[in-house]
């Protein structure tokens, strides 16, 4: 089985440049669950996308223009929101800020 380490610190994890002022860091993972947190400078677009994996997302700080399967919303630091499998969705950071993902499997193409 594939997995990450036990504990992850976060000053000892790299940022992963992504390009267009996205970035992402890798947390604890294995086969069945990964959890991860992108950074979004102002202005940044996490684009429109779809994928198999079951996702969970918590905004820990930012304001963010998010679309699930044709819906948008505004949300903040302290909101979240679940993209079922196979469900078109992305982000527009509206204020610099940091979400927490968690997928369901893990993303194989993120490792």
């Amino acid at each position: 089985m594939l997995q990450s380490d036990l504990f992850q610190t976060d000053s000892d994890i790299e940022w992963k440049d992504l390009g267009d002022g996205v970035q992402r860091k890798i947390f604890g993972y294995e086969d069945r669950v990964m959890m991860v947190k992108v950074k979004f400078e102002k202005g940044a677009i996490g684009t429109l996308h779809e994928h198999h994996h079951t996702q969970v997302s918590y905004f820990e700080s930012g304001v963010f223009e998010v679309t699930i399967s044709g819906q948008k919303r505004i949300l903040k630091a302290g909101d979240g929101f679940f993209v079922p499998p196979n469900a078109v969705h992305g982000v527009v950071c509206l204020e610099a800020g940091m979400i927490v993902d968690v997928f369901t499997p893990h993303r194989t193409d993120f490792l």
